[in-house]
């Protein structure tokens, strides 16, 4: 992200104990190299094998061994429309439970700070558009969606309901659709620019003639690169603000086929795509209003072509354990 030099940067002990759950993931990865990048020398991270974030006695003995100054909340079930599908009570129960388990604990040890990752989906199916943060509530969700949906809205209740009642200096943040290095490439779980990623090199390396996608390719989708959000999350740590909720967005629009016709060409495969279109769409268009956060000078820096290269590459550098999956 671009910060506007004339936005104040309050000061903030970078050897301070910063705990990134889910630092391993893509978002914690990137968080970790953003903050390490800029100096931070005490950041923490468990594994879910050495620390499961759903029991609540685990997380509570560990939070307060350590004594993080900030949490950074990364850590969720995620997965695209066919998983959450097929697993709804797992979405909602286990994200539940994490958020649950973090942000009390967080309250309860007088952490000073902590950063909640949300998501795009937590808006109506049908929102006006771009959406803006008071159309959280105001209409159905999309339902191929809706069980992370409804955990995510609870986490964000959540951090509303200790800075109006304790003034805590805590915020969550609604990134759109994210990608870039180290994301979920398993074809059952992942979100479409991954999967469309792998789909395109495999038919490549398998010289296919064709590559078969889901629904009609017209869906409007917003994208940001996953160190843009890592910035932002920085800027939160260093600073405050009067919000508890905010979207992160890039603010451009590009419907599925187009996506599809950019991903196939950076991967270069040649053939042909068919669209299923028995198949669902999911939301017709997500565009998420993100003037709140642009008015604290915050702006991507990383293009769409740029980052899906990026992605693309840290794809080949660990296919050898991604074709496993």
């Amino acid at each position: 992200m671009n910060v506007q030099s004339n936005y104040h940067m309050t000061k903030f002990d970078k050897s301070s104990k910063i705990y990134i759950a889910g630092h391993s993931g893509m978002v914690g990865s990137a968080c970790w190299r953003i903050l390490q990048k800029s100096g931070y020398t005490n950041l923490i991270g468990k594994s879910s094998k050495d620390l499961d974030l759903r029991n609540q006695i685990a997380v509570k003995d560990f939070l307060s061994k350590e004594k993080p100054k900030v949490i950074i909340d990364c850590a969720a079930k995620v997965g695209g429309i066919l998983a959450n599908d097929k697993y709804p009570f797992d979405f909602i129960i286990d994200n539940l439970q994490i958020q649950n388990n973090l942000i009390k604990t967080a309250h309860d040890l007088n952490i000073k700070k902590l950063i909640f990752l949300g998501s795009s989906c937590i808006y109506p199916k049908f929102a006006k558009q771009p959406i803006k943060e008071e159309y959280l509530l105001t209409g159905p969700l999309e339902v191929t969606n809706q069980w992370y949906a409804l955990a995510k809205i609870s986490g964000i209740k959540l951090i509303e309901a200790l800075k109006k009642q304790y003034k805590r200096d805590y915020i969550a943040l609604m990134p759109t659709n994210l990608y870039g290095p180290n994301d979920n490439y398993n074809l059952e779980t992942s979100h479409v620019l991954p999967a469309l990623i792998r789909k395109f090199h495999e038919a490549k390396i398998l010289n296919k003639d064709e590559v078969k996608l889901w629904g009609s390719g017209e869906p409007l989708r917003e994208f940001l690169f996953v160190d843009d959000l890592a910035e932002v999350i920085k800027y939160f740590i260093e600073n405050s603000t009067k919000y508890s909720y905010l979207n992160v967005g890039s603010s451009l629009e590009i419907t599925i086929k187009e996506l599809s016709n950019l991903v196939k060409t950076i991967v270069g495969f040649n053939g042909n795509v068919i669209w299923d279109k028995k198949m669902p769409n999911g939301t017709p268009r997500k565009l998420m209003d993100s003037s709140k956060m642009k008015n604290y000078g915050l702006t991507p820096k990383v293009s769409l072509s740029d980052g899906i290269r990026i992605t693309y590459q840290d794809f080949l550098n660990n296919y050898e354990n991604i074709k496993s999956i």
